[in-house]
């Protein structure tokens, strides 16, 4: 080399040094820190991509927080809901005991009844005391607000609902087919029972009985009637055993209409003629089915004689039909409801049993009610939207509020409630209606029963498995961030050794190029 103001040789050897040394500073910075990535030149898309996946690492590592904080909560309510169906077993107990009425004392029954005021007493105070960071969780403050109720309602429940912010929801039904019972109608020909047409037409027998079975959901009952016997002699029969057959009877013109007690494919009415007596077989004489409207229909062709009927007849409700927000409902009576992701609703149509017609819930639409909010919100998704969301409600489990029952006889229909059962009100046990009382509590019971069964699958089918769900994305989501900016040890070491390599070879030939410029001396002599 003969020129010295410029050594080219050396600063090759410079610049590759600084670049060597770059690189082993680089993977010196890798091995210490753990990370491939420590600023947004090592790699600028890879830093996006895992800034992304630890914001939805953080997100998902919440939810599983939340959703464990959800459980917590369902568990503080679903023990105060096990205490108050406890109290409810006590007081089936009572009422039972109670209607021992030849075995048992006033003062006795004083003590039971002082026992049910003090279980009101404490169900109440359940309710109003469960909480959770001083929210009430059993006194409706859970429970969802709604409005615009129409009147073809009964009771209802809303069990979950989500809803964005400042939404609300209407709830329509469409009846598509109407609850019917189960019945038959008895056609006599006039304003009683015509015995002996064996002796002749017109000739009661005096010794003959008209003997038969009536049958319902509830049991069964052997009447025997004789000539003479007034249509409404034979309802009040009938009647008197209601609560052990499950089938009640109405007067209507020259017949009597023998109809369940309740709606729905599970009741049914069965007539047996055990002896016809006789029976005037006059051309309308016998039984006929029931039209869509629960009375006699017009067409002669369903008529049976009674003396065709030793083998019996028997006839069943129907569920209505119905959709809720255009979603097939379940039904069951006239119960409806529907289970979806964004909506969890039970309905009761307010069928009008103390008039046996079809009620009051025909084919049809219902705008049945609107949803105004409330319910529990848990988020248990690392995205804050509805869908992440999940709602539900708690209704309010007061003595006020539980047991919901109507109680239909020859006067009308009544509605009872848990609070009826108090001192001095219908429902006591020391002088009110004791099988009413026990209707209501068997109501309260699988109130709170089924309150808790829906808790419980809450807590096992939402809470648990959004939390298997989320931890296995959450790991699959550190896997995918780890790939992408995690330090590979493996790979680093090796390129440290490289590097560490070229660091040393350069500094020598730098070293080398920086001698190269001494042979020009040789040339000054």
């Amino acid at each position: 080399m003969s020129r010295i103001n410029t050594n080219v040789m050396s600063l090759i050897g410079q610049r590759v040094l600084g670049a060597n040394n770059s690189m082993l500073g680089t993977s010196l910075e890798r091995l210490s820190t753990g990370l491939r990535i420590n600023r947004g030149k090592d790699d600028p898309a890879g830093l996006i991509a895992s800034q992304n996946l630890r914001a939805e690492m953080k997100g998902l590592d919440q939810a599983i927080k939340n959703a464990e904080r959800a459980d917590q909560v369902v568990n503080i309510t679903e023990g105060g809901l096990g205490e108050i169906g406890s109290l409810l077993n006590e007081l089936q107990a009572l009422v039972t005991q109670s209607a021992n009425d030849g075995g048992l004392s006033d003062e006795e029954k004083e003590a039971n009844q002082l026992q049910i005021d003090s279980i009101l007493q404490t169900i109440d105070r359940i309710a109003g005391a469960t909480a959770f960071q001083g929210k009430k969780l059993l006194n409706g403050n859970l429970d969802y607000q709604t409005t615009n109720i129409s009147d073809e309602i009964g009771a209802f429940s809303v069990n979950g609902a989500k809803l964005g912010f400042g939404e609300t929801r209407d709830v329509d039904v469409l009846v598509t087919a109407s609850a019917q019972v189960a019945g038959m109608f008895l056609e006599f020909g006039g304003a009683g029972i015509d015995l002996g047409e064996a002796s002749g037409p017109g000739t009661a027998a005096p010794n003959s009985q008209f003997v038969i079975e009536v049958s319902g959901n509830e049991g069964a009952r052997q009447l025997s009637f004789s000539s003479g016997t007034t249509l409404n002699n034979i309802a009040a029969s009938i009647n008197s055993f209601s609560a052990v057959t499950g089938v009640r009877a109405v007067v209507s013109g020259t017949g009597v209409r023998l109809e369940s007690t309740s709606y729905g494919s599970e009741e049914f009415v069965s007539l047996e003629v055990i002896d016809d007596g006789g029976i005037d077989t006059g051309a309308t004489i016998g039984v006929y089915d029931l039209d869509s409207g629960n009375t006699q229909v017009s067409d002669s062709g369903s008529r049976v004689t009674f003396a065709s009927l030793d083998n019996g007849k028997t006839d069943y409700g129907q569920d209505v039909q119905a959709t809720i927000n255009g979603i097939t409902a379940t039904t069951s009576g006239t119960r409806v409801a529907i289970n979806t992701d964004f909506l969890d609703v039970s309905i009761d149509l307010n069928y009008d049993l103390s008039g046996g017609g079809s009620g009051a819930a025909q084919l049809g639409a219902i705008s049945a009610m609107r949803i105004l909010g409330g319910g529990a919100d848990f988020q248990l998704a690392s995205r804050v939207d509805i869908a992440g969301k999940v709602s539900l409600g708690v209704s309010n489990v007061a003595a006020r509020e539980l047991g919901r029952t109507t109680i239909t006889d020859g006067s009308g229909a009544t509605t009872y409630l848990l609070s009826d059962m108090g001192g001095g009100r219908d429902l006591n046990v020391m002088n009110g209606d004791l099988t009413a009382a026990q209707r209501v509590v068997d109501s309260a019971i699988r109130e709170v029963s089924s309150l808790r069964g829906r808790l419980g699958a809450f807590q096992q089918n939402v809470i648990g498995a959004s939390i298997r769900s989320i931890g296995v994305s959450l790991e699959n989501t550190t896997a995918a961030e780890s790939i992408i900016r995690d330090t590979d040890f493996a790979e680093e070491t090796a390129e440290l050794t490289r590097s560490q390599i070229l660091v040393t070879s350069a500094t020598q030939i730098l070293g080398i190029a920086n001698q190269q410029p001494q042979s020009a001396l040789q040339l000054l002599g």
